[in-house]
């Protein structure tokens, strides 16, 4: 099976092989996803993402391969329209373009938060399609009026491998705009933004066939037309897939340039109390719901590392560990989800400025800064997975970290610090491997996902972390409390 696997910041093509022995993931292609600032608007550069898939093809075809079939996973939120002929309407947006700062605010006093939640179970993030739609309409965006259909990532780049315009389940709950209970777009949602529902289609489950590759592709690279699957394609969908766990109840982080914490349940937990926490239940594969909330993740990392290397002062995410881990411990504590940290650029001056707000010491030098964007990120994973064991009415023995953000070791041997409960830390390429796993049940060599996840198991290797020196972390978790609560119950009393 071909799995891309599309982040904010990278995208890869892997080729799976299954046998007895169990599952091998193969990187055949790896390409950097870097947004485009035009004028005053940031885009994503769509048309070099296709190219990019077309590139992974043509890798696969050079190694001698005939993959069964395709899939595409990727983040949520983002879309492009498609015109009465078929053909794109502008490059899509980036969710951290500054026009749609201020929407969801006016959007949620027009409506009220709780009507929102009840209608979609969605987590309030200033990016969600719904206030990215209502941006565009409010400002007479020409391409509403002209928008034939509505596309999200994955479907777009599916559209352009097959000319088939299909919407998939995961991805469509993560919009804010899909009724989980109704299993529809939501009428009453878009009717207040002033948005046509005749642009969205029914949503299709995790392993729907969806086509195949065009005849225009399949002739210019010299390949067989190979079926197209619409896997989990959110992209922490198919992470959530790829979770070895034994158990039933489980708890997973999703980590990369975002971080997602939650559990796997059978039913959308819409509640006066999961509204308050600003959790989310977007759709998983199975017909499951992921109880989740998004955390800002390595984000704020990269976003410094980025920032260091345009003053010329780079330096290698080894290093970086190295000095992050020599650095005074807990000496700039912080709440990563705070608005401050979502903007592109200048993040370093950011924290320290958060530090000098809450009279706290401001880090200095890279290592104290990398430092405190760990321990704050460890620390704020535990106060989620105490959040959704309350949701949930479970509780977990450890936590199962999957992403590339586990090859950060560190942040994992902090993370279980700061629970105090194991870490288990694998597969790296989660998504890729569980969109492989979602192909492989529509196929039949899988019956279902729990199959799936005892031989993906059983094939990549999990790395264990023990909590360690408990009494500075309990002290530090504290404190951290102390920091994010009040500005944790200011949002809950809004809502």
């Amino acid at each position: 099976m071909l799995a891309y696997d599309l982040g904010a910041g990278s995208g890869r093509a892997l080729l799976g092989h299954l046998n007895d022995r169990g599952i091998t993931a193969t990187e055949v292609h790896r390409f950097k996803n870097e947004p485009v600032k035009a004028g005053e608007r940031m885009h994503w550069d769509i048309l070099r993402l296709h190219h990019e898939l077309l590139q992974g093809l043509q890798r696969v075809k050079q190694q001698g391969e005939h993959p069964e079939s395709l899939g595409i996973d990727s983040w949520g939120v983002d879309f492009g329209l498609l015109g009465s002929n078929g053909e794109l309407l502008g490059n899509p947006y980036h969710y951290r373009d500054a026009q749609f700062n201020g929407m969801m605010e006016q959007v949620r006093k027009e409506l009220t938060s709780r009507r929102i939640f009840e209608r979609t179970g969605i987590q309030f993030l200033s990016f969600n399609t719904l206030y990215q739609l209502a941006t565009l309409q409010r400002k007479g965006s020409p391409f509403l009026d002209a928008a034939d259909r509505f596309l999200m990532i994955p479907d777009l780049l599916r559209y352009f491998l097959t000319g088939e315009a299909v919407n998939e389940f995961t991805n469509a709950t993560t919009t804010q705009l899909y009724n989980p209970v109704s299993g529809l777009w939501d009428g009453e949602l878009l009717a207040h933004i002033g948005v046509s529902d005749h642009m969205f289609g029914e949503a299709v489950m995790p392993g729907t066939r969806v086509g195949q590759l065009r005849s225009s592709i399949t002739g210019d690279l010299g390949i067989s037309a190979i079926p197209v699957i619409a896997v989990a394609e959110h992209d922490t969908g198919s992470a959530v897939v790829a979770v070895p766990a034994t158990d039933r109840s489980f708890a997973y982080l999703s980590c990369g340039t975002w971080s997602l914490m939650g559990t796997e349940i059978d039913h959308p937990a819409i509640s006066s109390e999961s509204l308050a926490l600003n959790f989310t239940n977007e759709g998983g594969a199975g017909g499951t719901f992921r109880l989740l909330k998004n955390i800002m993740g390595l984000w704020i990392l990269q976003e410094s590392m980025r920032e260091w290397e345009r003053q010329g002062m780079g330096i290698s995410y080894a290093e970086l560990l190295k000095q992050a881990e020599l650095a005074p411990p807990f000496a700039s504590l912080f709440d990563p989800d705070d608005d401050l940290f979502m903007p592109a650029g200048d993040m370093t001056s950011r924290i320290r400025q958060y530090c000098r707000n809450t009279g706290q010491q401001e880090p200095q030098n890279q290592g104290a800064i990398a430092r405190s964007i760990l321990e704050s990120l460890a620390l704020k994973y535990r106060r989620v997975l105490e959040w959704t064991e309350q949701l949930s009415g479970q509780s977990f023995n450890g936590l199962h970290m999957v992403g590339g953000g586990i090859q950060n070791q560190v942040l994992c041997q902090w993370t279980a610090n700061s629970i105090g409960k194991p870490v288990w830390a694998g597969p790296a390429e989660g998504s890729a491997i569980g969109n492989m796993a979602v192909q492989w049940i529509a196929s039949g060599a899988f019956k279902d996902i729990w199959e799936a996840r005892k031989v993906i198991r059983d094939s990549f290797p999990v790395s264990d972390y023990e909590p360690k020196d408990r009494p500075i972390w309990e002290e530090a978790y504290g404190r951290f409390l102390r920091l994010t609560d009040s500005l944790n119950s200011q949002a809950g009393s809004e809502v």
